[in-house]
């Protein structure tokens, strides 16, 4: 058993709770079942199985990239799992076709000069192609600020090792790298105004296109190797990602976003040949430029052995439940949900196998909760696991596209709504990393304030207690929100997610904080018991409904 810690909040802390506790202030009698969150909080806190799941996850299965091998294996242990803890009508639901699958095998870089050699710290980008054994080819470097600019590299670059942009200057953490939200930061995001709609800046849009570009130029003329050295990261920590191939032009006509997700991606079936791709160790990419730059000619050993599997060119999440008993709304759906899928550097422990371990647990508390209460939910509990998250929200964007409302594309309204639109009371996503709950982020829905403040209150000591009208982007809950479904993702402490962990070969078990996720689970549990057991569903946004209703299409 792993001992939990009490968190003695400061007064200032209490003083931020007391402040936003007025945000919303709405009179409001919303129950809260203290017999039930008394079960809850021993299971997930004095008999937690969180990080067991945590560790097959992570350490057994490893990166669980979209396609691999390894996230077959890791879907049908959780599958096995969620069976193990008396959920029914547990299965996984295709959906793609996605593409190719793709595993490393072996791999290593070695630099060279005539005053000796050195190995490079890097990793293979996802779905980038082998080498023909072990090569070896000059390096050079390509910078460029213009398209312009891109013509003196024409003709130069063929069978060679090329270092795509300059040296990245590295500062020293003279700060903690991790950090927890303070009672400051909790009192902003309580005092937000309603979001407004995410803008690009013209400047982000070019720079993004831009780098398209130089990439797809580079690609053309057909270098024996690609490096580059990310955007962040230090003494060590690689943030690695998937390989480029080349791009259609940008469309004048279309919407940057339009644009930018335009053209092949790397793990298509089809996609053009690239040229095999590593992402180096900042540190090793600096020293090779520096090296170039004081006139020493540079050469590296290169050999990447990859294997590719095209069999089955779909993608599967991974479902069960806790099936309502009420004769009235035991048809009406709760969910929960995480994405499985990772990066392949790491293990992808807090991107996102935190997220998938605490939902299991949340169900595998819930189970417990109705055992003792000798009878089920009201309503219908549904975990869903989803693939494809990294590649742009790909499962849970097509679940939702199967079961709930069919949409145009990605930010774009729903043009028809299915039945089981009007059956789900709401989705809970667990997605920002190991850091504990702190609160809710209510994607402009105020009217769920007084509900969750009722929910948030009896775990004041567990540090949640923030509720922000604002919302948080890049995770599952948008699939469900974008078709006007009440889909929240909770507020969480940052930890050392985006400068240590997001992506990168640190994501591991080891920077997983036990008594974190535990907390995390049992705020969820709580959530989602409480929205099954009320009387009313969530209350939902205003949407206007389309006047065609589709037949449901989903697989079950």
């Amino acid at each position: 058993m792993i001992r939990t810690r009490i968190i003695h909040l400061p007064s200032l802390f209490i003083l931020a709770i007391a402040i936003a506790g007025t945000s919303f202030a709405q009179p409001v009698s919303e129950p809260v079942d203290d017999e039930a969150n008394a079960i809850i909080r021993e299971q997930g806190l004095e008999n937690s199985k969180v990080m067991n799941y945590l560790s097959w996850m992570t350490d057994v299965f490893g990166g669980r990239l979209t396609g691999s091998p390894q996230i077959d294996r890791a879907t049908e242990w959780a599958l096995g799992a969620m069976e193990e803890m008396g959920l029914t009508d547990v299965h996984k639901e295709a959906w793609g076709p996605f593409g190719r699958g793709w595993t490393v095998d072996s791999f290593s870089l070695v630099a060279n000069s005539e005053h000796g050699s050195f190995p490079v710290m890097a990793y293979p980008k996802a779905w980038s192609p082998g080498t023909d054994g072990h090569v070896q080819g000059e390096v050079v470097n390509v910078q460029a600020e213009s398209i312009e600019d891109l013509e003196q590299y024409r003709g130069k670059l063929a069978g060679k090792i090329v270092l795509l942009g300059g040296i990245r200057e590295v500062e020293e953490p003279f700060e903690a790298i991790a950090e927890r939200r303070d009672a400051a930061n909790l009192l902003q995001l309580a005092n937000m105004a309603t979001p407004e709609a995410r803008r690009y800046d013209r400047a982000r849009r070019q720079r993004r296109l831009l780098q398209r570009a130089i990439s797809s130029f580079v690609i053309g003329q057909n270098p024996l190797v690609i490096l580059d050295r990310g955007s962040k990261g230090d003494y060590g920590t690689i943030f690695v990602s998937g390989a480029s191939v080349p791009a259609p032009p940008p469309d004048p006509d279309a919407g940057f976003m339009a644009s930018f997700f335009r053209g092949p991606r790397a793990y298509d079936v089809s996609a053009p040949e690239t040229a095999p791709q590593f992402t180096l160790a900042v540190e090793h990419y600096n020293r090779i430029m520096r090296m170039l730059d004081l006139g020493i000619a540079v050469t590296m050993d290169v050999m990447l052995s990859v294997e590719w599997n095209s069999d089955d060119p779909m993608e599967y999440n991974i479902f069960g439940e806790i099936p309502g008993t009420d004769p009235e709304i035991g048809d009406e759906v709760v969910m929960l949900g995480a994405h499985f899928d990772s990066w392949h550097a790491g293990t992808g422990a807090v991107d996102n196998a935190a997220g998938s371990a605490v939902m299991m647990e949340a169900m595998r508390i819930l189970k417990a909760v109705y055992a003792a209460g000798g009878e089920g939910p009201r309503r219908t509990i549904r975990i869903g696991l989803w693939t494809g998250e990294e590649q742009g929200l790909l499962g849970s964007s097509a679940y939702v596209s199967d079961h709930f409302a069919e949409s145009p594309g990605r930010f774009q309204p729903p043009t028809a709504l299915k039945p089981e639109h009007d059956k789900l009371s709401a989705y809970y996503n667990y997605d920002n990393g190991t850091g504990r709950i702190r609160g809710v982020y209510m994607q402009g829905n105020a009217a769920v304030a007084p509900i969750f403040r009722a929910w948030l209150r009896p775990f004041k000591d567990l540090g949640a207690a923030t509720l922000t009208i604002n919302n948080t982007g890049g995770t599952d809950h948008l699939s469900f929100d974008g078709v006007g479904l009440p889909g929240f993702q909770f507020i969480q402490d940052e930890i050392a997610y985006s400068p240590k962990n997001h992506h990168s070969n640190m994501d591991v078990y080891d920077h997983a904080i036990a008594e974190d996720l535990m907390q995390s689970a049992t705020i969820v549990a709580s959530f989602v018991y409480h929205t099954a057991q009320r009387d009313e569903m969530i209350p939902r946004k205003p949407l206007p409904r389309p006047t065609t209703v589709a037949p449901s299409t989903g697989s079950r």
